[in-house]
């Protein structure tokens, strides 16, 4: 049976991802069978595995890091909110419903079953796996039935490494201040502590590192300076989306929509030299200078075709295509750039149609059943090939299909307007694709370069496994795994 460590952080976005993606690629190379898992996610970016399951964006990198391919079993709780109080809960990869934050926790005890049944069966053929909880344990008006922190580590018996970030400010608080709160129990799980983010000479911090050592009990792991290069790869949250990247002259601009999903179609754009994009936040204008505009995913299409229209977006787009601007929509984007989005049984809300942007002549119908499969698609324009994937709800239709973006197994796959010039597809990650992605942007009159996506990604994932062997004790922390609670 597997050993096992959970990497715990004293808030969001501490960088837990990323700490397992790197530590994951380490025991890798040492030839270990190495699997992530992460009990509950929190995610409108999702990843589809082979089986036609959803798993958090996270966790697909983390497989990647491993060197297998994800499986629902490593994230089997995944929460894609689509309100401010609701989100859809998918369960070992598919559907269950959608449940309201206060109606959550009835779940619970549910969903911890399947937490520890794909927990098992990972542990069943590794030699080690390695946790990310979510959010912080310090968070106790959650723990009762919690299932993503320490409620799952000890019901599982996993020993806790709990990572600071000093970026923000407040580490030691950070640290200590979780001691004091959590209960002696759960305290009892923390197995040593690190310092993730530090900018600047680590020698700074010695005083304050053996103070929490004292002051905690713990053993301190490490102090991680700040990862540079941490922006080439995937990122899992909208909070992590950079306002503009790139500096060459072909300018992409992406509303940032409020239920944004599946961003990470962006990435390989924003890699691109020749390219500048920037995401435009609520509250500013779309430029109307901008040579592409990429409509995204949305968790929430007819919500967030409201919400565009309120930023008054829906004028800016129209004068940047008077100007000459290509549009581009993909999946939820897709669905708001045609004429009519329907969706008389209320999957998304309050049953009834509402007008799209009117930009491709197609409409579309909202359905209950869920499309989650990979894809592999031609572009007939280049003849180039785009490997991707497919999540949503809702079938498409109308003239403009008749001019498709791509054929999946000799069928039309999106629409392209009239004048070519507007241009939907409900494929996810085609941008990943080298020679689809140069083809398109040359076509386009852009500067593509010659980068390679998947080689850049595995390249980062390296010099993370590296940074961490240089300034983090992955031997104690495979110590802390092997010898449990």
């Amino acid at each position: 049976m597997a050993s096992s460590v959970m990497i715990q952080g004293t808030g969001s976005n501490v960088g837990k991802s990323l700490l397992v993606a790197g530590l994951c690629r380490h025991f890798a190379r040492q030839g270990l069978r190495v699997r992530p898992f992460k009990p509950q996610n929190m995610s409108n970016n999702a990843a589809v595995t082979a089986e036609g399951g959803e798993i958090g964006r996270a966790q697909a990198l983390q497989a990647l890091a491993c060197g297998v391919a994800p499986h629902v079993d490593m994230n089997p709780v995944l929460l894609k909110p689509e309100s401010e109080t609701g989100a859809q809960v998918i369960v070992q990869g598919q559907r269950l419903t959608t449940a309201r934050a206060g109606d959550y926790g009835a779940l619970k005890g549910q969903l911890l079953e399947a937490v520890l049944d794909s927990f098992t069966r990972l542990k069943a053929g590794a030699d080690l796996v390695i946790v990310e909880g979510a959010g912080s344990p310090a968070e106790i008006n959650l723990r009762p039935r919690d299932i993503a922190n320490m409620g799952f580590a000890r019901a599982a018996d996993v020993p806790v490494v709990l990572a600071g970030d000093i970026d923000r400010g407040g580490v030691i608080a950070q640290l200590v201040g979780t001691q004091a709160v959590i209960d002696a129990a759960d305290e009892a799980m923390i197995k040593g502590f690190l310092i993730n983010k530090f900018r600047g000479d680590p020698r700074l911090f010695d005083e304050g590192y053996r103070y929490i050592e004292s002051r905690t009990g713990w053993p301190g792991l490490g102090v991680l300076p700040w990862f540079a290069p941490a922006h080439l790869l995937p990122a899992e949250d909208a909070v992590d989306l950079r306002h503009r990247a790139g500096s060459g002259g072909f300018l992409v601009a992406v509303p940032q929509l409020s239920r944004i999903a599946n961003f990470d179609d962006l990435d390989p754009l924003m890699a691109e030299p020749g390219l500048r994009v920037e995401m435009v936040p609520p509250g500013r204008p779309l430029p109307v200078e901008a040579d592409l505009i990429v409509l995204p995913g949305s968790k929430s299409t007819i919500a967030d075709l409201a919400f565009f229209r309120a930023q008054g977006w829906e004028i800016d787009l129209r004068a940047a295509l008077r100007r000459g601007a290509r549009v581009l929509g993909l999946c939820g984007g897709y669905q708001m750039l045609g004429r009519s989005i329907a969706d008389s049984d209320g999957i998304e809300g309050a049953p009834g149609r509402v007008e799209g942007l009117g930009l491709l002549a197609v409409e579309t119908v909202m359905q209950a059943q869920k499309r989650v499969t990979r894809t592999r698609a031609l572009h007939p324009a280049s003849g180039t090939e785009a490997e991707g994937y497919e999540i949503h709800i809702g079938r498409s239709d109308g003239p403009d299909c008749t001019r498709p973006m791509f054929e999946v197994q000799g069928r039309p796959e999106g629409a392209i307007s009239a004048d070519g010039r507007v241009m939907g597809s409900y494929l996810h990650g085609l941008f990943a694709a080298d020679a689809f992605r140069r083809a398109f942007l040359t076509a386009l009159g852009a500067e593509a370069s010659d980068l390679a996506h998947g080689a850049q990604i595995e390249a980062t994932l390296d010099a993370l496994a590296d940074h961490l062997e240089a300034h983090f004790d992955c031997a104690a922390l495979w110590r802390i795994a092997q010898a449990g609670v």
